[in-house]
């Protein structure tokens, strides 16, 4: 046991990582169970293709809103409380969606409004959480941590949770909810036990919010590889956001795949995300990582044009799992890249600038999409994330080897 805990997390990365490891693989098997359970319990409330969209894009939402001003907290304030504080709320909120469930007063609206607080909560925890690697490891380490932080993600999040939040949803609808409770709570006392080196602001009361917020963003701006990176996240998050808002509508009405076949398809798609995130280090060592995006946003565009067009489930689930390796790898070298660009200090707000970009992104994206799918059908949005994708990957095409120098920054092994 303990030469795999060595294998999974190297002593010399420090006690800090793997407590760090351990709340991240804890909360995120609470999400996986939520990431079916939650449009299940939508899906089982109401057929309006809007108000399904609209349970995305509330969840989607909060980044947009408060994701600027988390990141400033973040770089002003203690870390670990901040996300330990946000983590138990979270956890509060789901034993009270629990009990709303179970007792059988919970209307749709009330559902959207706890799944807005839970997207609320969770935009202070992850964006904070996502500053702790760089504090907690040597430069030289990231690629290799974030690598494992990614395994755990696929494994727990997309790979375990999904199925048993179909299996626990079909147990109970308010099962699935209790259980997340209880994970996020465990992942908050995680941690709680890691140590941080000093790193609040000491000249933080003497700016304003909006002060910190602005200099992350010029710092973005004046960054090709990272501005880059933005960019091209939010516009691709649009067209992504538009055909996954109604993803339970396309496999269940599409597909005819039902609640358990839903949960498969995110399963799937970390299958070929878990290939993808093992293999990492073997292609970076082959193609550039400008090459890299490139060949994922052929992908991208190809899968949205793929799933318009077929009903045949197990065809969706090959053209998912080849989708979930091109996400996982583009993820992964995306952070790491940032998190090895960017000062200690500034950690929190440039992470929020991303974070805007993907959920600004995917909010734009599920209004299209739920309009689409009402007027169209299901596999308008599909056809529009095709479309836009197409157009995009043109328009982009020659701006991605900005990021091109920092090839040598993300080759090492993360085997």
């Amino acid at each position: 046991m303990s030469r795999l805990v060595e294998i999974v997390a190297p002593r010399r990365f420090g006690a800090g990582f793997r407590w760090l490891l351990a709340s991240s693989w804890v909360s995120n098997l609470g999400d996986g169970i939520a990431l079916a359970a939650g449009p299940l319990l939508v899906a089982s409330m109401t057929h309006d293709a809007i108000l399904v969209a609209l349970a995305a894009l509330l969840q989607w939402l909060p980044p947009l809103v408060f994701g600027l001003y988390a990141g400033a907290l973040a770089d002003r304030l203690d870390r670990r409380l901040i996300i330990v504080t946000v983590d138990l709320l979270r956890a509060a909120v789901l034993v009270l969606l629990t009990l709303a469930v179970a007792t059988d007063v919970a209307s749709i609206w009330l559902v959207l409004v706890a799944m807005f607080l839970l997207g609320t909560a969770e935009v202070f925890a992850d964006n904070t959480s996502s500053t702790l690697m760089p504090m907690l490891v040597q430069r030289d380490d990231l690629a290799l941590a974030n690598a494992r932080l990614t395994t755990g993600f696929i494994t727990v999040n997309q790979l375990a949770g999904p199925p048993i939040g179909a299996a626990l949803f079909a147990l109970g609808h308010a099962v699935p909810f209790a259980t997340q409770a209880v994970v996020v709570a465990l992942g908050a006392l995680l941690v709680a036990q890691v140590v941080l080196p000093p790193h609040r602001r000491e000249r933080a009361a003497a700016t304003h919010l909006r002060h910190d917020i602005a200099e992350g963003f010029r710092w973005v701006l004046h960054h090709a590889a990272v501005r880059t990176l933005v960019l091209t996240i939010f516009v691709f998050n649009i067209t992504f956001g538009a055909a996954w808002s109604v993803l339970v509508l396309y496999a269940t009405q599409r597909l005819d795949m039902g609640p358990i076949g839903f949960g498969l398809l995110t399963t799937v798609s970390a299958v070929g995300g878990l290939l993808g995130t093992l293999s990492y280090g073997w292609i970076t060592r082959r193609i550039t990582l400008a090459d890299i995006m490139r060949i994922g946003l052929v992908f991208e565009t190809v899968t949205h044009l793929a799933l318009a067009l077929t009903t045949t489930p197990w065809v969706a689930m090959v053209i998912f799992f080849v989708f979930g390796a091109h996400a996982f790898i583009w993820g992964t070298t995306s952070l790491t890249v940032r998190q090895r660009a960017v000062p200690t200090e500034l950690q929190g707000r440039v992470g929020s600038v991303n974070l805007v970009g993907v959920y600004g992104g995917l909010v734009v994206g599920a209004g299209i999409g739920g309009v689409l799918a009402q007027h169209w059908g299901v596999t308008a949005p599909f056809w529009f994330a095709f479309a836009g994708s197409a157009v995009f990957v043109v328009l982009i095409w020659g701006q991605l080897s900005h990021i091109a120098h920092a090839d040598e920054a993300v080759t090492p092994s993360v085997g």
